[in-house]
């Protein structure tokens, strides 16, 4: 792809995600969300939040098909697909905790080549590129407000910062080589991984919304992101519904660091694997 079709996804990206940031950060800490059958949590916020969204890019990417939270969940048979996360963070959001995010995964051939997650309340946009396999070409790197990104070089240790999700909190019952941190956030999560801030993460339940825009941005910062379960997540399958196939996964600032986190995790994804079979 030429540069001009990535220039324009970037700037759709950012005149969108401000767009409908601006408001949200309205409506911050002021709306109820309700529980959705598994388990998570959705606000009128959100499901507008999804129709903007959606409306923007069938009228900017006609050609792209949509993969959504809150309306599409079958992956559709579209080259390039757009992967949509209207807030993630919608604990955060309506308790009026200003980390929360809009994510953008974008998608060729089911495999995530861009990401972009703009997190309006604390002014942050990341953004990535990562094109794999897929055989395009483009622009490359990991940037945060337009400024170069990359993960830690660092070895692990007290003054380091591993993160958690909510369902992943008996890693603490052993010994941890990091100080935990638990944001509620599974893209801040890891974008802190992929700008140095945090060594790793993991997230038991991510669902394919919470990891397609991320999953590029960590990889082209120099870190790593793996499931914790023995297939792939990535390419995506035509027609499969994803709403409710959870990803366990494990974001590591670089591959060296994987033997030493994902032992102390790995029961994690065993654990979610079993819950899906049942």
């Amino acid at each position: 792809m030429d540069n001009a079709f990535w220039d324009s996804v970037l700037t759709f990206c950012q005149n969108t995600t401000e767009r409908v940031g601006q408001q949200l950060i309205k409506d911050f800490g002021k709306i109820q969300a309700v529980r959705k059958t598994d388990g998570s949590l959705v606000t009128e916020a959100d499901k507008w939040s999804d129709q903007e969204i959606r409306t923007a890019i069938g009228q900017s990417f006609p050609d792209h098909g949509v993969l959504s939270e809150e309306t599409q969940h079958i992956f559709p048979d579209n080259d390039w697909c757009w992967v949509i996360d209207p807030i993630d963070g919608t604990t955060n959001f309506t308790r009026g905790i200003p980390i929360w995010g809009i994510s953008l995964g974008l998608l060729y051939q089911g495999m995530p080549v861009f990401g972009f997650v703009n997190f309006p309340q604390i002014r942050q946009q990341f953004y990535g590129y990562w094109y794999g396999d897929t055989g395009l070409t483009g622009p490359t790197g990991a940037y945060l407000n337009g400024q170069p990104l990359h993960t830690s070089p660092d070895n692990p240790s007290q003054n380091h910062i591993f993160n958690l999700c909510a369902r992943s909190t008996d890693v603490m019952k052993t010994p941890f080589p990091c100080k935990i941190r638990m944001i509620g956030v599974a893209s801040y999560n890891s974008v802190l991984v992929a700008s140095g801030a945090a060594l790793g993460g993991v997230e038991a339940t991510p669902k394919i919304w919470d990891i397609a825009a991320v999953w590029s941005i960590v990889q082209a910062a120099g870190g790593v992101f793996v499931t914790l379960e023995p297939d792939p997540v990535f390419p995506l399958t035509k027609g499969q519904d994803y709403g409710e196939r959870p990803f366990p996964s494990l974001v590591a600032s670089r591959e060296e660091l994987l033997p030493v986190f994902r032992p102390l995790v790995q029961f994690i994804g065993d654990r979610v694997l079993n819950e899906t079979l049942v």
